[in-house]
């Protein structure tokens, strides 16, 4: 099978849809799968549901979507780099489901693992736990999260084989490696893609097994924010 794509927007024809479901990577715009992000936005989609660690900023990364009025709802962690983000929520515009990042984390692997709910204590007593279950576990109490399974996953990894293994380099590895398993169909970006056999499988953050569709191209890579100091003369 050819997963091999020219382009991000090659890569998601046929795929997206009004109304649908998407995870994806990144943890600010560190490993953010920027090219099918602007793709997204070229398509005209709207209605999206997109699950992440946060929304991007004012206008790149998923802001980008934001401010093209493509977002009906997102699913986070933490959303205090963007203001259009703000405004929207503020106005009643912009759905939002606020997760615990470790919750939020859990709920994507568990869904690319088939597990339809897990039990945690983050969150009980707050606002989180409303309307869920509770569970007492050895005196503990517990409220069940479900897993995630979401339409697509776009994710940005550093290294790919022919066959979709995803190689992530340090913290880019973030929230990508969950949300490439938990897409019905997954579409990563990334810097290179190897021969078959030349990543050591030891190596490997992310099997092909779930990645669906490869694209390579130049990124951005912003620096969400840049804090310099004078250089010390000596």
């Amino acid at each position: 099978m050819n997963k091999t794509y020219p382009s991000a927007a090659a890569a998601l024809d046929g795929v997206l849809f009004d109304g649908m479901t998407i995870a994806a990577g990144g943890f600010g715009l560190c490993g953010i799968p920027e090219l099918l992000i602007a793709a997204i936005r070229e398509s005209g989609v709207k209605n999206l549901t997109i699950a992440s660690n946060n929304a991007g900023t004012d206008g790149f990364g998923l802001g980008q979507l934001l401010e093209s009025r493509q977002v009906k709802k997102m699913i986070a962690s933490y959303v205090g780099e963007n203001a259009e983000f703000m405004r929207q929520y503020l106005s009643g515009e912009l759905e939002l489901e606020f997760n615990p990042q470790g919750t939020l984390a859990e709920r994507m692997r568990a869904g690319g693992a088939g597990i339809p709910g897990f039990y945690t204590a983050t969150g009980v007593g707050t606002v989180i736990a409303e309307g869920k279950e509770h569970k007492d576990f050895d005196g503990r109490t517990y409220i069940l999260e479900r897993g995630m399974v979401t339409d697509l996953s776009i994710v940005k990894a550093w290294k790919a084989d022919t066959s979709g293994n995803l190689v992530f380099r340090k913290t880019a590895r973030n929230f990508n490696a969950p949300a490439a398993t938990c897409g019905k169909i997954c579409i990563a970006e990334v810097e290179e893609i190897v021969p078959m056999g030349s990543i050591d499988p030891d190596h490997i953050h992310v099997p092909g097994i779930y990645v669906h569709r490869l694209i390579t191209g130049q990124h951005e890579k912003r620096i969400e924010q840049r804090t310099v100091r004078k250089r010390e003369v000596a």
